[in-house]
């Protein structure tokens, strides 16, 4: 062997390994989010402790293969040592250790859900070497207790309520109330319980030798991914499983070394409402998790800048110098080491959906970003957010007590006091308000159920806080008049007791808690979606007016922006009036069947009853009338924007008695004795119709080819409507939609009646009717026979609720009730089909359709009028694929306005992501 041979085989490696010094912002493929910003701020020249990230490759060959690669220890014993050659000190060492963190850290911010562990290379012996050279024996005893406790519970699996317990007991027995009252022999004293907790619990004796403990906390970090929280968040986040976590390893600072250190979390602007200024929390002789576990109420920045002017002058430099080199809120983690500032972590902050839109706008303003920037910086679901009731303010309410404004919103429900509760009492559904003294990642099932979260402990950037904001959860934090006794299932404030099951609301926007429930108003948001600005404006606080204005802005360039056009699915003039002062450009879907129900049921009952020609003909004289009022309203309220009127598409069958309790009044009105004719006429009927699936049977362009004269009737209705309205001086832009085509000849079939009908009309009317007639395409077949079809369709007309069903073979009512959720547990899905198009499966159908279509006849105006329309996530798809517009129910038009605003200018990735997330 060459003498040079070793160490090319090390060099030739799969490299897992990358010194902060290595990367850069544009690597959270490979580092993660926190090992990328890591190493932007070490180029940046910050502070940055000196360390190495364990890549996502790694994790996911760690996970795949359930052993460490070998490749793996050697490559992090190189780093180790370059890192103990950068500090001067080697991990554990007796005289002078130095001391590691161990932190996860995904591509996609993922806060409480995965593991972290300080103080790495303490044992017995070298927390004494740190003792002396400290010069602080109850800092080194105090790291030493974190550790065993934070590594019992993250690496060993302990409960951490033991250890818990055990400085609970310490306090009582040493009569102080905070932990830093305790003393260096208690703490070492703690120490000992502590460790007496891991041997009996585990079997074993806490680990003494550091190489030990850094590498069963890095394979603790890997196996982080995959636990239950972790996947509940990514699937509600919509983050692929796949990808796996970094791991940093950073040379420990301490915030616990005295008063003149701590350490604390901040924002380069408030990420609850936007506000310009700097926020967070500061805690001083505390270490990193303590801020965000909020087991103790914090400080303010400003109190920082009185105890330690000088630190909190550079923070703020670097405060501004993250924040212009981002181009955005900038979230931040740092610690101060008597006197010395160090930054342990920054990402793009998360925000709440007002914060968002506001921030945008000032960036803006600032010169820091373009409008075209701005439009991506916030989304759909934020607008939707914003869209909500809030509190009536002039309503009489009664407060219990305020706390801070964590993340805005109106959530009223009954208090419960643990994750568990709130899971079981939402899923029977009830509203409820998940009451903490302080929430912990093990928590995220009952914050998700909950409407709303109220903590009496904790800051703004504190677990409960982050997560709820995250997820446009409500949230109040640090409540400190509440008293939370989870034990007792009771939260007292003086001489008041909400015991569980009580009525609560909570304020999001102010910290405000009250008793009992509290009427809710219009917000000034959707005030200005549907009457305007200035109404919204007109008395409007400036905080209020700074919101609507921000979201004014970026929905107008949106609109200014956008390729695709919104219309929405409305089936009564009513409807139709709101969708258009929300911004619809006309109507994607009406559906006829839904002017069938209430009294006109009778009428359909009779043609269906009807057996003789002049009987179904009578029947169908009745109802048209009634159809082209309806039509005639439909069209007046959309004047001059297109309304396209799908042909009726459910199966009879729907329109008449439930079989089951039918044949049970049959069966006992005979067994009274009563007269049965006309029940048994209808149960005969029922019985005709019934089918074993009636989604895929007599239903949609099938029922306009075997009942005769129900499509005419229809199209009749729809054609007199237009000419009512021309002849008034309106302007109807009427489409007419045959449902469920499969085959080109039925297309054909109907078009042939159609037309027929239509120019019978004109010519009664004495107008000109241009009515173009097109189809959905919501089989697979139509979508694979797309240029076929397109010689007799004048558009297409995406039906992705039915296409879904038949390209997956399962019906959504089967799925949601049935098996959905073992799909989710499972990871087959990562969201509905329903929720969010399956653009793999599904999308493929569309794309065939739409080239196909285009290739038969070019420039066929093709849309799509599922619910997936208002998806933001799908609105992207369809831009890229190539659709005209989508169409979605009114509340949802602002956000496809927005999404559709957002796809013009970022379609590529995310109609790549959306795919490869499935």
């Amino acid at each position: 062997m060459r003498p040079d041979a070793g160490f090319r085989e090390v060099e030739l490696m799969p490299k897992y390994v990358y010194e902060f010094s290595e990367g850069s912002k544009d690597e959270k493929d490979l580092l993660g989010g926190k090992g990328a910003n890591l190493a932007e701020m070490t180029r940046l020249g910050l502070p940055v402790p000196p360390g190495f990230t364990v890549t996502t490759e790694a994790c996911r060959r760690y996970l795949a293969d359930g052993v460490v690669p070998p490749e793996l220890r050697v490559q992090v014993t190189r780093a180790l040592r370059a890192l103990e050659d950068n500090a001067g000190r080697q991990l554990g060492d007796p005289q002078d250790p130095l001391l590691v963190s161990v932190r996860s850290g995904a591509k996609f911010s993922m806060p409480g859900m995965m593991e972290t562990v300080l103080n790495i290379g303490l044992n017995d012996v070298s927390v004494r070497g740190l003792a002396g050279v400290s010069g602080d024996e109850r800092f080194a005893w105090d790291s030493y207790r974190r550790l065993i406790a934070m590594f019992g519970k993250t690496v060993l699996g302990i409960d951490d309520a033991l250890f818990a317990e055990a400085m609970d007991s310490m306090k009582r027995t040493r009569n102080v109330t905070q932990d830093v009252d305790l003393g260096a022999n208690d703490l070492e004293e703690l120490v000992e319980t502590y460790k007496k907790v891991v041997q009996q619990e585990t079997g074993r004796s806490f680990p003494q030798q550091p190489r030990e403990q850094l590498d069963l906390a890095m394979n603790a970090v890997f196996d982080s991914w995959n636990t239950e929280r972790a996947r509940l968040y990514r699937r509600r986040e919509r983050i692929p499983h796949d990808l796996g976590t970094a791991v940093n390893v950073c040379a420990m600072v301490f915030g616990n070394l005295g008063p003149d250190s701590g350490t604390g979390v901040c924002f380069t602007r408030d990420p609850a409402t936007g506000r310009q200024g700097v926020y967070g929390d500061y805690l001083p002789n505390a270490q990193g998790e303590d801020v965000v576990a909020g087991i103790r109420n914090t400080l303010t920045l400003a109190d920082l800048a009185e105890r330690d002017p000088k630190s909190a002058r550079q923070l703020y430099a670097v405060m501004r110098r993250l924040e212009t080199h981002y181009r955005d809120l900038c979230d931040i983690e740092f610690t101060i080491e008597r006197g010395k500032l160090w930054m342990l972590q920054t990402r793009v902050g998360k925000r709440t959906a007002a914060a968002a839109f506001r921030i945008a706008a000032q960036l803006v303003d600032e010169q820091l970003i373009t409008m075209d920037e701005a439009l991506q910086r916030v989304t759909g679901d934020q607008l939707a957010r914003l869209m909500f009731p809030q509190f009536d303010r002039s309503a009489a309410r009664t407060r219990l007590a305020t706390g801070l404004a964590a993340s805005p919103g109106a959530a009223v429900g009954e208090a419960v006091f643990d994750s568990a509760t709130a899971v079981a009492r939402h899923a029977a559904g009830d509203s409820v308000i998940l009451v903490r003294r302080e929430t912990n990642p093990d928590d995220l099932e009952g914050m998700i159920a909950a409407a709303g979260v109220l903590t009496s402990r904790g800051g703004k950037t504190s677990h409960a806080a982050v997560v709820a904001r995250g997820m446009g959860r409500t949230c109040v934090c640090g409540a400190e008049a509440i008293d939370v006794d989870a034990a007792a299932r009771t939260a007292r404030v003086g001489d008041i007791v909400v015991n569980e099951g009580d009525v609560i609301a909570i304020d999001g926007s102010t910290g405000e808690v009250f008793l009992g429930d509290v009427p809710v108003t219009t917000s000034p948001v959707a005030t200005y979606l549907e009457e305007g600005l200035d109404t919204a404006l007109s008395g409007a606080d400036e905080e209020t007016s700074e919101l609507v204005q921000a979201v004014h802005r970026v929905l107008t360039h949106a609109d200014a922006t956008r390729r695709l056009g919104v219309r929405a699915n409305a089936d009564a003039g009513e409807d139709a009036a709101r969708a258009r002062r929300l911004g619809a450009e006309g109507i994607g879907l009406c559906r006829t069947e839904h002017m069938f129900l209430g009294d006109r049921r009778a009428l359909v009952e009779r043609l269906i009853l009807a057996d003789t020609a002049a009987a179904r003909s009578a029947a169908l004289e009745a109802l048209t009338p009634k159809q082209r009022a309806d039509f005639v309203e439909l069209l007046e309220a959309m004047d001059g924007l297109p309304v396209t009127i799908r042909l009726l598409d459910p199966p009879l069958h729907e329109f008449l008695p439930d079989r089951t309790e039918l044949s049970v009044r049959v069966a006992v009105a005979r067994e009274r004795g009563e007269d049965t004719a006309v029940d048994e006429t209808l149960l005969a009927a029922v019985e005709r119709l019934h089918e074993s699936n009636p989604m895929l049977g007599l239903r949609g362009v099938r029922l306009g080819l075997v009942v005769p004269g129900l499509f005419a009737m229809q199209v009749r209705a729809i054609a007199e409507a237009a000419a009512e309205r021309i002849k008034a001086g309106g302007d109807p832009q009427v489409e007419i939609m045959v449902p469920l085509v499969g085959s080109v000849m039925e297309l054909h079939l109907i078009r042939d009646e159609t037309d027929g009908v239509l120019a019978e009309v004109a010519e009664q009317e004495n107008v000109t009717l241009d009515i173009p007639v097109g189809t959905m395409i919501e089989l697979p077949r139509a979508a694979l026979t797309a240029a076929r079809i397109a010689e007799a369709a004048d558009f297409f007309s995406f039906g992705t609720n039915d296409l879904t069903q038949t390209a997956w073979g399962f019906s959504r009512d089967d799925v949601e009730a049935a098996f959905f959720a073992a799909y989710l547990d499972k990871g087959v899905f990562t969201v509905s089909p329903f929720e969010t198009l399956d653009a793999v499966g599904v999308g493929r159908l569309v794309r065939i359709a739409v080239e196909e279509g285009r290739l038969a006849r070019p420039g066929l105006k093709m849309g799509v009028c599922g619910e997936h329309g208002g998806d933001p996530e799908s609105v992207h798809f369809f831009h890229e694929v190539g659709l005209d517009y989508v169409s979605c129910s009114p509340f949802r038009i602002p956000v496809a306005r927005l999404e559709a605003g957002r796809a013009a200018g970022s379609y590529d990735d995310t109609a790549a992501g959306l795919a490869e997330a499935r």
